[in-house]
């Protein structure tokens, strides 16, 4: 198995383009009140430049239905980590923790992808119709590192090297800070989630490690 460590290059170039787009969503943040300002209320009605405008509320609607696609990609996205306070337990002393590992072993990919899949629909929308939100930096920010990971994912099994898990799980970690950036409170929420998930697969292993260690000393 090759130990090369030219497999970073391309988790390199990702997270360079994601630090770029980063610094481009705070400075345009900073300076979007002179260069794009938004109507006063109560103005003459004009739409921001790069929004579509619907009507009936279409517009509405669909940002609803498209910024919903985000949040639960982000979940969906939290729920695949989880796999790695598992991917070492399969000798789990705790039942539970054994078929849970199981379970999230065999959804990792799907979620995976099923993640992959919303974020671009998310940003492919939120492109077409909020090209000059701020937002949309700190949006590419995140998927470029999610097109790394994902392509790091796929490849996990197909290129043999001894770094390919490291850079994918690398990859994930750094990820989640951009996505706090960019979709706050529900992405914090969903990291929190995830470390009690963490957290709850500590406790049953300890509480069945002793329930198992009273047995043997009686």
């Amino acid at each position: 198995m090759s130990k090369s460590k030219k497999i970073w290059i391309p988790a390199i170039i990702a997270l360079l383009t994601a630090a770029v787009l980063v610094v481009c969503y705070y400075i345009y943040a900073h300076a979007k009140g002179e260069f794009h300002p938004h109507p006063a209320q109560g103005g003459n009605g004009a739409i921001p430049k790069g929004e579509i405008h619907r009507p009936d509320g279409e517009d509405s609607t669909l940002s609803g239905y498209f910024s919903t696609f985000g949040t639960i990609a982000v979940f969906l996205g939290a729920a695949g980590f989880s796999w790695f306070w598992f991917k070492k337990k399969r000798k789990s002393p705790s039942m539970l923790v054994r078929q849970a590992g199981k379970l999230f072993y065999s959804l990792h990919k799907l979620l995976g992808w099923a993640t992959f899949i919303l974020v671009a629909a998310h940003g492919i929308y939120f492109l077409f119709t909020k090209i000059h939100d701020e937002n949309i930096y700190s949006g590419l920010a995140g998927f470029a590192i999610l097109l790394a990971l994902a392509g790091y994912g796929y490849f996990i099994n197909k290129v043999r090297n001894n770094w390919m898990r490291t850079v994918h799980r690398t990859l994930g970690v750094l990820w989640v800070p951009v996505l706090w950036l960019h979709a706050g409170g529900s992405a914090i929420i969903a990291t929190a989630a995830t470390i009690a998930v963490g957290c709850l697969v500590y406790l049953l292993e300890k509480s069945a490690s002793n329930a198992k260690q009273t047995v043997q000393e009686h």
